[in-house]
């Protein structure tokens, strides 16, 4: 039985275990608060300027009781800088509201069939519950989780969370992976359970351990909290990639800026960086999308491409990237993967100043347009809804 589970630690500890780690390592960013930006943006964020030329670059029935970028124009030899700010993204449950990747095939089940579960997925709860619960008062673990899960719903039964909590535990007891991830959450919040750090990261480890996907990312991310430097990234490192191969966008994102970050990491490792974060940007993850753009333009974990780094950056600021929002504005006015557009740049622009994020640079651009590209800019600002 596989339940949707969520992930608890933000990925902001990775600023923390680095603020004092080994020259030389970028700070590694997952996912983060429900901002829109984590962190201050100093002045002077005009991070893609023009640069000399470098030679070579290029998401029924129920029972009662359910309580592209254009070809790009202009001067091409010039090169932006090189110091992304990435933001914090979208929280987990906003980005399954957007669109997924297809699902890869699921493959044949030949176990016995759990019949409690099955009523749960095609909403009949109360024949859930009442299928469940024998078992669960039985000593069944997936079955003490299903119901733990329903009373933390309130599906099929009133919402318990304290009865829901002594289920994940019966059932994290028992070692079902699933529950043992649950608990370790309440344990570390101390919410309807006794607050317990020992026993809330021996639970997270044994469930990453188990395989459960969000176990793995929190797990890694424990490991960088509690072992500073680039030892932690390290220890860290096999958890994230375990998580990001079962699919969370946070872990993949994860696994590209260590792979990037770290000295000594395998040379065929540190191939696939760029490959990661690209399939963190597909799954939806804003903040990848952002760090996809500024890769791709700054040529980082790979070659220049303008093009796709336009199409990123557009896809971010689209979506209410405020810091993305900035980049393509400067991507406007030097024409980088696109043509220049100043009514554009100007548009993004205001965006990201509305939102609080104040460039000189783009300011002194927008004071120097006509009045009626500003006009035609705020006008388009207005209009602009998140995609």
């Amino acid at each position: 039985m596989r339940l949707r589970s969520r992930l608890l630690i933000a990925p902001a500890l990775f600023l923390s275990c680095l603020a004092g780690g080994k020259e030389g390592v970028r700070p590694a960013q997952a996912q983060g608060s429900e901002r829109a930006v984590t962190r201050p943006v100093p002045e002077g964020a005009d991070l893609l300027r023009k640069a000399p030329a470098a030679a070579g670059d290029a998401a029924k029935e129920k029972d009662a009781g359910n309580g592209g970028a254009a070809g790009a124009t202009g001067d091409k030899a010039a090169r932006p800088g090189d110091d992304p700010y990435p933001s914090s993204g979208v929280t987990l449950y906003e980005r399954m509201g957007t669109a997924l990747p297809p699902v890869p095939p699921e493959k044949p089940y030949k176990g016995p069939i759990d019949e409690a579960y099955g009523a749960y997925q095609r909403g009949l709860y109360v024949t859930a519950l009442n299928k469940a619960l024998p078992r669960a008062e039985a000593g069944d673990a997936a079955a003490q989780t299903l119901v733990a899960e329903m009373m933390t719903r309130g599906l099929g039964i009133v919402h318990d969370p304290k009865g829901a909590a002594f289920w994940y535990s019966e059932a994290a007891k028992r070692g079902d992976p699933a529950a043992m991830f649950q608990y370790a959450l309440l344990l570390m919040e101390g919410r309807n359970v006794e607050r317990d750090k020992t026993k809330a990261d021996d639970y997270m480890r044994r469930a990453a351990d188990a395989g459960n996907a969000s176990a793995q990312f929190n797990w890694g991310q424990i490991l960088v909290a509690d072992n500073p430097g680039e030892k932690g990234l390290k220890l860290a490192l096999p958890f994230y990639e375990k998580s990001g191969e079962q699919g969370v966008a946070d872990a993949q994102y994860a696994v590209s800026q260590l792979y990037e970050a770290i000295k000594d990491i395998a040379p065929e490792k540190k191939a696939k960086a760029r490959e990661w974060l690209i399939r963190a940007a597909k799954a939806g993850y804003d903040t990848a999308q952002l760090d996809a753009g500024i890769w791709f333009v700054n040529g980082i974990a790979g070659p220049r491409d303008y093009d796709q780094g336009f199409e990123w950056l557009r896809i971010a600021a689209t979506r209410g990237n405020v810091v993305a929002q900035n980049k393509l504005a400067h991507l406007y006015i030097n024409a980088l993967g696109t043509r220049p557009n100043p009514v554009e740049a100007a548009k993004w622009y205001v965006l990201s100043r509305r939102a609080g994020l104040a460039d000189p640079v783009l300011e002194d651009f927008y004071l120097g347009i006509n009045e009626d590209q500003q006009k035609q800019a705020i006008d388009a600002a207005n209009r602009f809804r998140r995609g």
